[in-house]
């Protein structure tokens, strides 16, 4: 979604100059996936991607997203769509839904509030394995399916939905919320402080640093605060917010 991902917005990033085919979608602004034309260079990035990923997973993600891994069935090749749907939407009732790239709040929100993610169709190059501007196949379906497959989490990102189709001017403030949670996470556990963000997961360099990092500012989890606290899109994070359990953002924030 353009203003959530990369801090992104129509005014900022025009549709036009933005990566993806957006010639053939729907009105809902989805695409086919068409899996079967994947280049081999494709399947190779994308391989690279998730074994690098997939190793750091093991070492710092939580327990609910390796356990979504499984259940999703990742492989060594760029996933089908509708294979997967087929795991995931008996857990959790949730649906994959192929985009051109980045899309407008609204649509992003309505897909969220219908238990449908967007997930971009398109891969990075090789040359952009560590950084990306625009999310991508791979930051979107490694990143964020996962947890998908959790029920508290999954109803926690339909509720999200429902808010932003709500929010009015109170967008911002949403925005702020999905990137200190949904992007960049972490939730303390009894094996320590581990990630669920998909800005985190999805990134080598993020990864280490949110968990491992020096001179970071780890912050109790308080929704209200995260929706008032600015980011930056284009350096490591010098902020994040630790639940103490999924169940945590449910609860609803406090207007100031």
């Amino acid at each position: 979604m353009l203003a959530h991902i990369q801090g992104m917005n129509t005014s900022t990033a025009p549709l036009e100059n933005l990566r993806g085919d957006y010639a053939g979608m729907a009105p809902d602004w989805t695409v086919p996936q068409q899996p079967d034309l994947y280049s081999d260079e494709d399947q190779g990035v994308w391989r690279l991607l998730v074994q690098r990923q997939r190793a750091l997973a093991e070492r710092y993600a939580c327990a609910e997203f390796l356990s979504g891994l499984d259940s999703i069935e990742l492989g060594d090749t760029i996933p089908d769509f509708e294979a997967v749907n087929a795991r995931l939407e008996p857990l959790t009732g949730w649906r994959i839904v192929g985009v051109p790239g980045l899309i407008p709040d609204a649509a992003f929100y309505d897909h969220l509030a219908h238990r449908r993610f967007p997930v971009t169709v398109w891969i990075r190059k090789r040359e952009e394995i560590d950084y990306l501007v625009e999310p991508d196949l791979f930051h979107d379906f490694f990143g964020h399916v996962p947890l998908l497959t959790n029920p508290v989490f999954a109803d926690y990102m339909q509720e999200y939905g429902r808010r932003g189709v709500e929010a009015g001017p109170d967008v911002r403030l949403l925005a702020r919320l999905y990137w200190f949670t949904v992007e960049f996470g972490l939730i303390r556990t009894e094996q320590g402080l581990k990630a669920y963000g998909a800005g985190i997961l999805s990134s080598a360099a993020e990864v280490k640093h949110a968990i491992e990092g020096d001179g970071v500012e780890r912050l109790p989890f308080d929704a209200t605060t995260a929706m008032n606290r600015p980011y930056e899109i284009d350096r490591l994070q010098n902020t994040y917010f630790v639940l103490d359990d999924f169940r945590q953002l449910m609860e609803r924030p406090q207007r100031h």
